[in-house]
């Protein structure tokens, strides 16, 4: 049996993790988030590829693609989460789960990520776990249709 395929997609400035705020996102680097996931994956028995975009029509594509093919999406908008109207529209032409996932908790800091554009049409949010937020989120899509 195939391995269930799940999309990790990550916004903008996720690519600079390692070097960018660590007091807020940590000492990781992408390349290490991107080993964690997919190893992750595979102790769940999920196919993961990780993917990151600065670009938010790039973004937009994927979840089309995933839609498509049915993908389950682990998603960290990033800062589209709080503005992006396309970004929310693709993320509801979902056909499987989709995790919103955050690594630091947006409620508990500035105002201004306090509103999530994308939660509304998730299947669920998991924020403020560090990089298990995404740990969190593909064991969920393991528990979902």
């Amino acid at each position: 049996m195939t391995a269930r395929k799940v999309l990790v997609l990550n916004g903008p400035n996720l690519g600079r993790l390692g070097s960018r705020e660590p007091d807020v996102y940590g000492a990781t680097t992408y390349a290490d988030l991107v080993a964690d996931c997919e190893k992750t994956g595979a102790e769940l028995g999920l196919t993961v590829e990780v993917r990151q975009t600065d670009d938010e029509s790039e973004l937009v594509g994927w979840l089309h693609e995933a839609a498509d093919h049915k993908y389950p999406v682990v998603l960290n908008p990033a800062a589209f989460t709080h503005y992006s109207y396309a970004l929310r529209d693709a993320c509801a032409q979902r056909t499987a789960p989709l995790i919103e996932i955050h690594i630091s908790n947006p409620a508990a800091r500035e105002e201004f990520r306090h509103t999530s554009v994308v939660a509304a049409v998730a299947t669920g949010t998991i924020a403020g776990f560090g990089l298990n937020s995404y740990r969190l989120a593909l064991r969920a899509i393991t528990t979902l249709d």
